[in-house]
């Protein structure tokens, strides 16, 4: 019984907090994404694609951010720039930034 055992609680609540950065920076991404998407006159379709995706892009702009030596508050920052630039605009990005290197 898990109500029954304390050190299963603490458990949880030490992942959580190691965790903490990979959950609220896509959690602020997604937020900013749909209020975006809601101000700009989407659909709901579109409300939720690009909330989910913003989401994803930021969970996996998170260990780059470790891997580069900056501190875990900065996921908050990321997550929030990428809810706010888009996909779209993340995609355009990336997509000169490759080409750039590639030589093309």
């Amino acid at each position: 019984m898990p109500e029954k055992s304390p050190d299963l609680w603490a458990a949880v609540l030490a992942w959580v907090s190691q965790v903490m950065p990979q959950l609220y920076a896509p959690a602020l991404s997604v937020v900013i994404a749909v209020l975006r998407v809601i101000y700009g006159g989407g659909s709901r379709r579109q409300m939720l694609l690009e909330g989910a995706l913003c989401g994803l892009a930021t969970l996996s702009v998170v260990p780059l951010l470790q891997w580069l030596g900056l501190p875990a508050n900065m996921a908050t920052f990321a997550g929030g720039c990428v809810g706010f630039i888009g996909v779209e605009k993340l995609r355009e990005l990336a997509d000169k930034f490759l080409t750039s290197k590639a030589g093309g």
